[in-house]
């Protein structure tokens, strides 16, 4: 399955978005874990003579439909949140938002 991301550029999401409380790119990046595993789970038992190869292979064909949608969801999100691009950094306003809604809280 072809992917914009890479898993430590996930990770890199996933951190800032811990750190700062900012939950919303997180929850996308968990869902793309997700359709990865499903993904990658279904393409192994397509390798195994005894399962029924069309069930798990309409499977894998949508989880990578539905990840590439995810996936393009990401980058619409953290071009709108105003994410660097190559950094995959969080923007300062957004780091001073959270910050002070985790002190008003």
């Amino acid at each position: 399955m072809k992917v914009c991301y890479q898993d430590d550029q996930l990770e890199r999401i996933v951190d800032q978005a811990v750190i700062y409380q900012c939950a919303c790119p997180a929850q996308v990046v968990n869902a793309l874990r997700f359709l990865r595993d499903l993904h990658n789970y279904q393409q192994d038992c397509l390798n195994e003579s005894d399962t029924d190869k069309l069930v798990h292979q309409c499977i894998a064909t949508d989880a990578e439909s539905a990840y590439k949608l995810l996936e393009d969801c990401l980058g619409k999100v953290l071009k709108l949140e105003g994410w660097d691009e190559e950094t995959l950094k969080m923007p300062e306003n957004l780091v001073k938002r959270m910050v002070e809604n985790v002190n008003r809280q």
